[in-house]
């Protein structure tokens, strides 16, 4: 187990937990922005596609039930769907190349998406499914993606986390549970850290 700890400072801006994101935004102006948002048809993803489309940028939502994520942003005319699935290596992939084909200038990756406390399961390769679906998938999509956000000359990744990470440490002898029983809440904890290995 490690022990580490990461200090968190404020940003220093007059925004806090209860602004809303129209007042964050007000007076920017997205136009030509393309923005990718994992998670992008539920919750914060959702707020979160619906404002910066509001202000001009075009958004693609990556989601593995398309029609779902189609119905839900119905109404978010300069939002794109897309599949993707991060437990799918191959998946991932394949959502990469389609972006990288489209030769566009590619601004902002937003990694929203992320599940919680399922009973256990496991990706095809046997990684712990929350650890898998949370950490993993997004690595490899930044990964997929990187050549684009090099070229975007300044594009902007954004990681959601969660204080989930405080309830669990990593345990790097047994990351993906196959010798400890299975806790979910823990494991939810472990898929939080995706923060930290992100600065």
């Amino acid at each position: 187990m490690s022990n580490h700890s990461t200090q968190q400072h404020p940003l220093g801006t007059r925004f806090g937990a209860a602004s809303r994101a129209e007042e964050v935004a007000e007076g920017i102006d997205c136009s030509g922005t393309l923005a990718i948002i994992t998670g992008g048809a539920s919750g914060l993803g959702l707020e979160t596609t619906r404002v910066l489309a509001s202000r001009g940028a075009h958004v693609i939502v990556p989601a593995r039930n398309e029609r779902a994520a189609a119905n839900v942003l119905a109404e978010v005319p300069s939002a794109e769907v897309m599949p993707l699935d991060l437990l799918d290596s191959a998946s991932i992939d394949a959502f990469a190349a389609a972006i990288l084909a489209r030769r566009e200038p590619f601004h902002l990756l937003v990694l929203s998406a992320g599940i919680m406390a399922p009973p256990l399961f496991r990706d095809v390769q046997g990684h712990e499914g929350q650890f898998a679906t949370n950490h993993l998938g997004h690595f490899r999509l930044v990964c997929r993606l990187w050549p684009a956000l090099v070229a975007a000359r300044g594009a902007r990744v954004v990681v959601l986390s969660s204080r989930g990470h405080m309830l669990s440490d990593i345990d790097f002898d047994d990351i993906d549970y196959h010798q400890r029983p299975y806790d979910r809440m823990q494991a939810y904890g472990l898929g939080a850290e995706r923060s930290l290995g992100g600065r």
